[in-house]
């Protein structure tokens, strides 16, 4: 009597997807999309039950290189990053490969720093190893490697930071209202010199705080005088510390700075420590970004908070689509940022006892930094 054939392999072959769907009793195509985190919403919840059962009784793993050929697409997609060390790079590639994972996507990343010579190489790597598309955090104003990913017609999205023009689709926080916020927020308290440590101006970040800093100035008439700023080389500590070294040397009258990053916040802490000063009795400053930890230095940050993690999740969509529709036109997504006031900022020291004085019985106590978190 001949033995039946068995539908579970020898183990000397692959599995294949056909035998994958004659174990369960479907077509190669339902196999396909059920085993597609893109497609398998097509997919009835029983069928795709039954591939997956089967799949696992028979040890099929999926060959990316295969469907590759079938499809024309690989379902990798490159994200370069200037800097894994900060926090806000690292949240948005988690969002970023969180989302491409639900669609199927596996993620290639490249910590490229910020020259373009090796950025292009790094993209050119990619591009021959077929990636679908690409996330870029990288870009400055006018950027190169743009115009390269435009000229190879890879479909690519930019997050974080985007180009003056647009030419590409992005994710950005709203940096003028931002600054809008942290403005309101100390003119309320009474501050009228406020000064800016500025980004990098070559990043859309720094150009468009800057930019959002002098027009919240001037909403509140305080731009008749120039208002103080001073262009930091780049986005750290260090940084800081030397813008506002220059500022508060230059221009002892100020009782306010707001920086474009919490980094340089910090690094403004350190000189105002420095030169004797109190934060927030002699001086009230805001960050921007709200990074982890900044809810825990004394005094705890103002700052402005952004959602890193959810530009991340965006761009993978706006990516999603710019593969699937490449005549798409280019948009930008803005997402709202938020103050978060915590202790270093206060009314200034001038304004706490002109306040007094004109309302007797209204004690010192009342004016003390705020040392409970709350959004604004």
């Amino acid at each position: 009597m001949r033995k039946k054939k068995s539908n579970v392999p020898d183990g000397r072959r692959p599995v294949t997807m056909k035998q994958v769907a004659e174990l369960a009793g479907v077509h190669v195509s339902t196999v396909s999309r059920a085993l597609n985190p893109a497609t398998e919403a097509m997919v009835v919840p029983e069928a795709v039950a039954k591939v997956v059962k089967a799949a696992q009784t028979l040890g099929y793993r999926f060959d990316p290189v295969a469907a590759s050929l079938r499809t024309g697409r690989s379902r990798l997609v490159g994200i370069l990053l200037p800097d894994i060390a900060t926090n806000v790079f690292a949240p948005i590639l988690a969002g970023a490969t969180e989302r491409l994972s639900g669609l199927g996507y596996s993620a290639l990343v490249g910590y490229v720093g910020s020259e373009n010579q090796v950025q292009q190489e790094f993209v050119g790597g990619l591009i021959a190893r077929r990636v679908d598309g690409l996330i870029l955090a990288t870009v400055t104003r006018e950027d190169p490697l743009v115009s390269f990913c435009i000229k190879e017609n890879l479909p690519t999205v930019l997050v974080n930071r985007a180009e003056r023009e647009t030419r590409l689709s992005a994710v950005v926080s709203d940096d003028a209202r931002g600054m809008q916020l942290a403005v309101d927020h100390l003119v309320q308290l009474g501050h009228e010199r406020i000064a800016h440590i500025a980004g990098p101006t070559e990043h859309s970040t720094g150009f468009l705080r800057r930019h959002g800093f002098m027009q919240a100035m001037a909403s509140h008439g305080l731009s008749r005088a120039m208002p103080p700023c001073e262009v930091a080389t780049n986005y750290t500590r260090e940084a800081g510390a030397h813008a506002s070294s220059k500022l508060l040397k230059e221009n002892q009258e100020i009782t306010a700075i707001v920086a474009a990053n919490d980094l340089l916040a910090l690094g403004a802490y350190d000189v105002v420590r420095e030169r004797g000063m109190r934060c927030p009795r002699d001086i009230s400053i805001v960050g921007h970004n709200d990074m982890p930890l900044v809810d825990m230095v004394d005094p705890p940050l103002t700052t402005v908070r952004i959602n890193p993690k959810e530009m991340g999740r965006e761009a993978a969509e706006l990516l999603r689509q710019a593969i699937e529709t490449p005549t798409k036109e280019p948009r930008t997504v803005v997402l709202p940022p938020k103050l978060i006031v915590r202790g270093s900022t206060s009314a200034p020291r001038k304004f706490e006892k002109s306040e007094s004085s004109s309302r007797p019985g209204r004690s010192r106590k009342a004016q003390a930094p705020l040392k409970q978190e709350r959004s604004v």
